[in-house]
């Protein structure tokens, strides 16, 4: 369930962390950029137990680095994005160090 914890959500990411995202900006460099996307997505989200979910989460894992790709479900199914995580292992602990969302531009 997501509950809107904006310090879980940095916890186990990067000083360095890079965001590409849907909504501007596009690219977030470094935590105080990829909070402040997170605060912009709460307020326009609330918290509930339809905020997110996953599907289809591959992931491919080193020592040192690892990545998962798949799709996020955003509100209940309303929105969908392909999301890519790039991670590295810091101090013993697997770190987000690259987030990618991205949204199909469907025919209309």
């Amino acid at each position: 369930m997501c509950k809107g914890d904006i310090q879980r959500v940095l916890k186990d990411r990067t000083d360095d962390i890079v965001m590409y995202d849907v909504p501007k900006p596009i690219q977030s460099i470094g935590i105080a950029a990829y909070e402040a996307s997170w605060k912009l997505f709460f307020d326009h989200n609330p918290p509930g137990p339809d905020c997110f979910s996953l599907r289809d989460i591959q992931i491919v894992a080193g020592e040192d680095v690892a990545y998962a790709f798949g799709l996020l479900i955003i509100g209940g199914g309303d929105a969908q994005c392909r999301l890519t995580l790039g991670l590295r292992r810091v101090d013993g602990a697997w770190k987000v160090t690259h987030e990618h969302h991205s949204m199909p531009i469907l025919p209309g």
